[in-house]
């Protein structure tokens, strides 16, 4: 063999060693659209209404607990692999009367760092190479990555927008089960659900989660239910677990998230809540992972759930966040425009299709080639200057469903009043951009 006569110092160094292909398999090396549409490249004073995470603080009586973590010995070193027991303990006390069942702290219950840790150790626990998961389109961007990174196979059923002309709610997307009986095979080993839903703000009625669940009863799959905002659920409107459906104990974990309860989602604290048979090879995947989940900010967690109830906590955010949604709400009226109101989570689905711009316009590299919507974000973006997430593509369709979200951009009201009545003020620039 010959040896390059190149000095070392001309040789391409750059890609000696060759990455897995789980990358490329769960488009993790794409550049996505949070990157795109992020503080960076858009200008200094856009109003950031697309990424979903809140502009205030936790309530003072959490951020307290934290601080009395910190200047106490044992909450500053490792904490349990299944989460510290206060913590455990006031999941127990919070979600007993919720699920109807005497929870277990040592075998139904495990903290881990952040839902998606938990999320990502269940498909360690239990996805073999090939398995399929079910997910419903539009999807939360991490579970792609999460599934292929442990060998699942996605297989994507789309939810349905609504096709009138009038007010939408996020309860008129609907799932269809004949498409969703289909989709499942001899493969199929997990049905995610999301709900309430991000990012169309669908809380999934009892009728739809009993369909779900008889599915996963005569195919014998594991339900994932993610239900990180279940503590935003507006309107009246139930939220049903569907680990509370008959038969559905048993083959259901059900994804819990201190971040959205408390707006800390930098604290990285959540939980699982499931029986010992799914609890219990969790753990010993999340025990690999991390090992354990940061104990200070557990002890601050705990005393969240301990309180919430006597001091109303979760009624009273509610409300605000009602509140902040109608700012938005109000302001998309006023143009005319079409959107989707949410029954839950912190997200409006607005119709952009009627944006209008220039086909010149100075559009990026990096929203060239895109969907129409990721264009029309970035033209609201820098016109009237509060940014969005666009909803086709990759981060929330597969290729060929990605058509069904790009009428939509998804604006955030996860956001402090004076914050969103500025964006509300700003769209009404909007007007002058509007196909008539």
């Amino acid at each position: 063999m010959a040896l390059s006569t190149k000095p070392a110092s001309a040789q391409d160094r750059s890609n000696l060693i060759p990455y897995s292909s789980r990358l490329k398999e769960g488009r993790a090396l794409a550049q996505d659209v949070w990157s795109i549409f992020n503080v960076v490249n858009l200008p200094a004073d856009c109003i950031n209404l697309g990424q979903g995470y809140m502009n205030f603080s936790p309530p003072k009586w959490v951020t307290e607990a934290a601080q009395e973590a910190l200047h106490t010995v044992a909450p500053n070193h490792y904490s349990h692999p299944r989460g510290r027991i206060r913590l455990r303990e006031a999941i127990k006390g919070f979600y007993d009367p919720l699920f109807g069942r005497n929870l277990d702290v040592e075998s139904e219950i495990l903290v881990t760092s952040g839902a998606n840790e938990g999320q990502y150790s269940v498909f360690t626990a239990f996805l073999e190479q090939g398995d399929e998961v079910i997910m419903f389109e539009p999807f939360f961007d991490q579970y792609l990555p999460s599934v292929t990174f442990n060998g699942g196979k996605p297989v994507y059923v789309p939810l349905h927008p609504p096709k009138t002309e009038g007010k939408d709610s996020s309860d008129d997307w609907s799932l269809d089960l004949d498409e969703l009986r289909r989709a499942i095979t001899p493969r199929t080993k997990m049905i995610i659900v999301n709900t309430p839903h991000n990012p169309v703000g669908k809380v999934f009625r009892r009728d739809e989660l009993e369909g779900i669940a008889a599915l996963a009863e005569e195919f014998n799959l594991l339900v994932m239910s993610d239900e990180v905002y279940d503590c935003l659920v507006f309107d009246g409107k139930e939220h049903v677990r569907i680990a509370t459906l008959p038969g559905m104990w048993d083959r259901t974990v059900t994804v819990g998230s201190a971040g959205k309860a408390f707006a800390a989602t930098g604290w990285r604290v959540g939980w699982l809540i499931g029986p010992p048979s799914i609890i219990q090879p969790t753990l010993a995947a999340s025990t690999r992972i991390v090992f354990c989940t940061n104990s200070p900010l557990q002890e601050a967690a705990a005393a969240g759930l301990e309180q919430a109830r006597e001091r109303k906590f979760f009624e009273i955010q509610r409300d605000e966040y009602s509140e902040r949604r109608k700012i938005l709400t109000d302001a998309f009226d006023q143009l005319g425009l079409k959107y989707t109101l949410p029954e839950g989570s912190y997200f409006v689905l607005l119709d952009i299709s009627k944006v209008d711009f220039p086909d010149d316009y100075p559009f990026p590299p990096s929203v060239l080639g895109r969907g129409r919507d990721f264009r029309a974000c970035w033209f609201i973006a820098l016109e009237v200057g509060v940014s969005s997430i666009p909803v086709s593509e990759k981060q929330f369709y597969c290729e060929e469903h990605a058509n069904i979200g790009e009428a939509y951009g998804r604006f955030a009201f996860c956001k402090d009043v004076e914050t969103l009545k500025a964006a509300a003020e700003r769209f009404q620039g909007l007007k002058k951009f509007l196909k008539q």
